[in-house]
């Protein structure tokens, strides 16, 4: 129980630490185009859920 704590504060605090880096440091102006990506997401949690009740069942 303590290893698990010990990696969620690790995780925790690298959150902290890189998400306003990464914020601050990004290219502005340009516009984030998500379009190509949500065309791939559907596909990815469909195989995923298959293969899930795959490892579920015989493994």
């Amino acid at each position: 129980m303590g290893t698990l704590l010990i990696i969620l504060a690790i995780l925790l605090l690298a959150l902290v630490i890189i998400l306003p880096l990464v914020e601050k440091y990004a290219p502005k102006g340009e516009e984030r185009s998500y379009g190509k990506l949500t065309g791939y997401i559907l596909p990815l949690a469909a195989v995923l859920i298959v293969v899930q009740i795959v490892r579920y069942y015989f493994f």
